[in-house]
């Protein structure tokens, strides 16, 4: 016997058990079955899940219980990502409020401190991810640094270097002074910041002019060593060659020609920095500059700068330098300005102006040529296909990559070396002694990048370098489901890296999800307080609700908005379908064996199985199609609005006053239909789903493993029936509220110009149409009586006399004065959106909700105006 109610807290951990404790979600069981491979994107080992990541797990699960219950052998291949610079920065935090140090503590202690905060912390959001459903082989659960994996990224280091590929140099990149490491490019988050913009004059050597520069970064001038003028520009054409003193250190630096050099911007002059700009270095290439590197590791100014800038922070040597430039009357003047300054997006720390420093490089030019084929051939297809074009974008435009981090927390580089600075590359310390000799050998202290060893993740979890099975069956991966965000930093890395030593794609389609906002449309973000907490809602709304509601929201190329409101919508739908089986229950509707639904022979139940048999197929197509929106609302509509609204509600009366037989055969019918209900639901809604079929008849085997459902069937004169009762109760229902009849009102209606079949089809459901469109009478007759109000169905014209119900004339006033309310809100609204300035000003998001708010008024208009149509004295 069912609850009376669906509590999702006292169920879900229950059935996660259970799935857990049957091996469903296990690879490999089915040997003979068609592969179905899925990697998750390794969510970071510090982080807790987001909405993002709901949203991405949810799409993953969704197909791999679809394919699951299509008999295939799924593997779902979980894990999590050692985050090398968010993991060091927590152990760090928390040494430091035990008054310890990471140097302190030395390398080799301090590791054994993360691998604690690790087994004692780290599994936070893989719990989470249980929470939302995800059906993952578990028993197959990765970490970036565990030993296979270690293994395998030691092993692409080597043969990468072996072949040439990744090499040392010394080079400009951006370095974060707290850390004190290299940053990606990909990891630079430019914020945008109030600041100054100083013009400072250069005088000219054996002159008394000057030349002025403006820049931002005044600290950085002591590292100049040109100013560049644009070749075209004639205001400086007499200077070209000549020499400026740098002020402060009094060392000459040439005035060069050079057409990076804007004559439109500033002054047309500017300075010259090598050392510390990434556009100066390119510069300072081609004129052969000294590249000066003016700052320590730490941030502070170091000793090739004048003594009394010498350990200043970048802020204080900013505020020194102008204070001095100032007192040399050499400040012409001091713009305040918003412009972007670099961050490191993890640390949020700013990063230092580019810092000249060693390091190593993987040249992957090469290997994205490949990769750019692939996708070209149609090897890896992306969904949508536009987002290839950003894959494309940054493929073409590749730089080596800087693959080396000065961290302690990650894949150690495998470099060893001799004390002449001899390299040794090897996998093995064992390895590299071996071609060293008698030599001592020191390791190299820095680590990998992190994305390094997540570019391996789809070979490296199935055993890789080893031939293992798991490869041999799974790889290529079926579909990788990630956000756009990370096109860069891990789909093109994967695809270089598979197809580069597995000669193979890593996976046959990509599809590309957005963001997901909140309900306003806003970006979420901590200082807005806007940000849904997922966990928040399944303990509010449960799993199932927030699962479908994002199912809904994921339109492909589109924005999605996700809150507490929809959720709740979609909790709503979940206690719908609880109520609905328990109807089903207290009416005997029990799941008969072999019942076959091709054989029932009421009209009511012939058009249920083939609208469920349309269901079906909508529902299928939209999953393969990878258009979850569609495949979720399609299994809303059927199960909403078909069998909950009007199956149920139409064949009430057969299960209190009905033949035995009829009632027999419905029961039948309505049990057939409910457990297709839920196995069309069970991709989207594991938990109420799995439960409802256990708790529904004895079965076989649990829900998550039972076969999909198929069936192909029509029953075009019993649909073209039950279709017209549905619309013309539908149509009744709709003139009742327009009109403002009394709910309570039972109504007379005529049906006019009607043909023999739609008249046929009045008097054989009259009852059902009777009750649920509130009728006192139903019947077809030859003309439309005076004082009705009209809709058109098909052939004939449905009256309703409401002469004796409502007052006409006050009737037509009350529409016609709201019609008036929703023109003149719609006047206001293409006002407000046809003014340039208010659309060229206003946030995206209340652009779309004036837009909405027009729409509304719109179809509210039509509605009023069809409204008074129907008004017939």
């Amino acid at each position: 016997m069912l609850d009376k109610t669906f509590n999702p807290a006292d169920v879900e951990k229950r059935i996660a058990a259970q799935w857990e404790a049957s091996g469903a979600f296990r690879a490999g069981t089915r040997p003979d079955a068609e592969p179905f491979s899925i990697v998750i994107p390794p969510p970071n080992v510090t982080g807790r899940l987001h909405i993002g990541h709901a949203l991405n797990n949810t799409l993953q699960d969704i197909l791999a219980r679809f394919e699951r219950m299509r008999g295939k052998d799924v593997l779902w291949q979980p894990g999590t990502d050692h985050a090398g610079i968010a993991t060091q920065l927590i152990v760090e935090r928390q040494l430091a409020e035990r008054q310890m140090s990471r140097i302190g503590l030395g390398r080799e202690k301090f590791l054994e401190e993360v691998w604690k905060w690790k087994a004692e912390s780290g599994g936070a959001i893989v719990e989470q991810q249980h929470r939302l459903g995800a059906s993952a082989d578990w028993s197959r659960e990765r970490f970036t640094m565990d030993e296979g994996l270690s293994r395998a990224v030691t092993k692409v280091f080597v043969e990468l270097y072996k072949q040439g590929l990744i090499y040392k140099d010394k080079r400009l990149v951006n370095w974060d002074p707290r850390l004190q490491t290299a940053v990606s490019d990909l990891e630079v988050e430019s914020i945008e910041v109030k600041g100054h913009l100083w013009y400072i004059k250069y005088p000219i050597e054996d002159s008394d002019q000057f030349i002025t520069v403006a820049t931002t970064r005044p600290e950085t001038m002591l590292g100049d060593t040109a100013v560049a003028v644009h070749p075209g520009d004639e205001r400086y054409a007499a200077l070209m060659g000549r020499q400026v003193v740098l002020p402060l250190t009094g060392r000459l630096i040439p005035i060069i020609a050079d057409e990076y050099s804007d004559p439109e911007k500033g002054t047309g002059a500017v300075k010259i920095t090598p050392g510390h700009d990434f556009n100066d270095f390119e510069v300072g290439k081609r004129h052969k500059l000294e590249v000066i590197n003016l700052i320590n590791k730490d941030g502070t100014l170091n000793d090739g700068v004048p003594a009394p800038y010498r350990g200043l922070s970048r802020d204080a040597a900013r505020k020194k330098i102008v204070a001095d430039l100032e007192a040399l009357e050499l400040v012409v003047k001091i713009e305040p300005i918003t412009h972007a300054v670099p961050h490191d997006e993890k640390t949020k720390t700013v990063v230092l102006e580019p810092f000249l420093t060693e390091q190593w490089y993987l040249n992957v030019a090469p290997l994205a040529a490949k990769a750019i084929a692939a996708v070209e051939k149609g090897e890896t297809k992306f969904v949508p296909d536009n987002w290839a074009n950003v894959y494309f974008g940054w493929l073409k435009n590749i730089r080596p990559w800087c693959i080396s981090r000065q961290l302690w927390w990650g894949h150690q580089i495998p470099v060893w070396y001799g004390p002449e600075g001899e390299v040794f590359v090897a996998e093995t310390e064992a390895e590299a002694q071996a071609q060293a000799g008698d030599k001592p050998l020191t390791r190299d202290a820095d680590v990998l990048d992190t994305w390094f060893s997540s570019a391996l993740w789809p070979f490296s979890t199935m055993g890789w370098p080893d031939d293992t099975i798991e490869l041999k069956r799974f790889y290529p991966t079926s579909v990788l489901v990630t956000g756009f965000d990370i096109i860069f930093f891990w789909v093109a890395r994967m695809m270089m890296m598979g197809i580069h030593f597995l000669g193979e794609v890593p996976f046959r389609t990509v599809v590309i999800h957005n963001r997901v906002l909140d309900e306003a449309g806003a970006k979420m973000s901590k200082t807005k307080g806007n940000v849904v907490d997922p966990i928040t809602l399944i303990d509010e709304f449960g799993a199932d609700a927030l699962r479908f509601t994002l199912a809904l929201a994921a339109g492909q190329s589109r924005d999605m908005r996700i809150g507490p409101t929809r959720v709740e919508t979609n909790r709503n739908f979940a206690t719908k379908l609880w109520n609905t089986s328990r109807f089903c229950e207290m009416n005997g509707c029990v799941t008969v064996p072999g019942f076959d639904p091709t054989t029932v022979t009421q009209t009511v139940n012939k058009w249920i199985v083939a609208e469920t048999a349309q269901a079906i197929a909508d529902v299928t197509a939209a999953i393969e199609a990878l258009r979850f929106n569609d495949a979720a609302s399609a299994a809303y509509h059927f199960v909403y609005d078909i069998f909950c609204d009007w199956y149920i509600e139409i064949t009430k009366p057969v299960f209190q006053t009905g033949a035995e037989d009829v009632k027999a055969e419905t029961r039948a019918t309505t049990a057939w239909a409910r457990d297709t209900v839920l196995k069309l639901l069970h991709p989207f809604m594991p938990f109420i789903t799995e439960e409802l079929w256990a708790a529904t008849a004895p079965r076989e085997q649990m829900l998550v493993v039972a076969q999909w459902p198929s069936l192909a069937v029509k029953a075009e004169a019993a649909s073209a029936e039950i279709n017209w009762v549905i619309d013309l109760i539908k149509g009744v229902r709709s003139v009742r509220a327009e009109m403002n009849v009394p709910a309570g009102a039972k109504v007379p209606l005529v049906l006019t110009g009607a043909s023999e079949e739609s008249a046929a089809r009045l008097a054989r459901n009259i009852d059902v149409i009777a009750t649920l469109a509130r009728l006192s009478s139903a019947e077809a007759a030859p003309a439309i009586p005076k004082g009705s109000a009209q809709f058109v169905l098909n052939e004939a014209v449905v009256a309703l006399p409401l002469g004796d119900v409502i007052d006409f004339a006050k009737e037509r006033a009350r529409l016609e004065k709201d019609l008036k309310k929703a023109q003149d809100e719609i006047a206001r609204f293409e006002a407000k959106l046809g003014n340039e300035q208010f659309v060229a000003k206003a946030p995206e998001e209340v652009l779309a909700e004036q837009r909405e708010k027009l729409a509304e008024a719109q179809a509210l208009a039509v509605r009023l105006t069809d409204a008074i149509g129907r008004l017939q004295e």
